[in-house]
């Protein structure tokens, strides 16, 4: 698995910067989530720092919302920080923990932006303890920065086996219809966390 049709999807559908926060979903590969791209312009954007505080990923506890861990995962098939294995846990507030194995990815620069990016590592994520939080099915998801806008793109879905019937619908249905909200918040809080490092 990679990020890479993704990314492809993601650039095909990124809203123009229009002066606000903007966003736009569309359905993939019949999954029960849209996958969706938020950008907000922004003023002064240092690239490398906030690249570098998207990539620490063992500090997201205490300075992104909802994250209740987070750290590398020391594996010798991938070399930090060009690739980096980490695990993270969630709280979404109502319905609980949700919980993954990721790889991160430096993209590098594509059409102008520094693209950061992550997929669902599937065995390692089937190995978790689902009494510690529902393990998610999927979860891809890319950080775009340019010195002037920074887009958050996010698939994601719990797994069904996890989570009972109406926490499932709130995690996808509901999900699809607060994600612009989530999105921005995403973009604000690594973006502040960026500025105060």
């Amino acid at each position: 698995m990679s990020a890479d049709d993704f990314l492809d999807r993601v650039f095909a559908n990124l809203p123009r910067p229009a002066g606000r926060f903007e966003y736009k979903a569309w359905r993939h590969g019949g999954r029960p989530t849209q996958e969706g791209v938020g950008i907000l312009p922004a003023t002064g954007v240092d690239v490398s720092r906030m690249a570098d505080a998207v990539l620490d990923l063992d500090h997201y506890r205490g300075n992104i919302d909802y994250v209740e861990e987070a750290r590398i995962v020391a594996d010798p098939r991938f070399s930090p920080p060009q690739t980096t294995r980490f695990y993270q846990r969630v709280k979404i507030p109502v319905l609980g923990s949700l919980h993954h194995e990721l790889l991160m990815e430096d993209k590098g620069e594509r059409d102008g932006w520094r693209v950061l990016s992550w997929y669902h590592l599937g065995p390692e994520n089937d190995r978790l303890d689902a009494g510690k939080g529902a393990r998610t099915e999927y979860n891809i998801g890319a950080w775009l920065i340019k010195p002037d806008a920074v887009a958050y793109a996010l698939s994601s879905c719990p797994r069904k086996g996890d989570v009972g019937r109406l926490k499932f619908a709130a995690l996808t249905r509901g999900a699809d219809a607060g994600a612009a909200k989530v999105l921005q918040g995403n973009i604000e809080g690594m973006l502040a966390w960026s500025r105060r490092r």
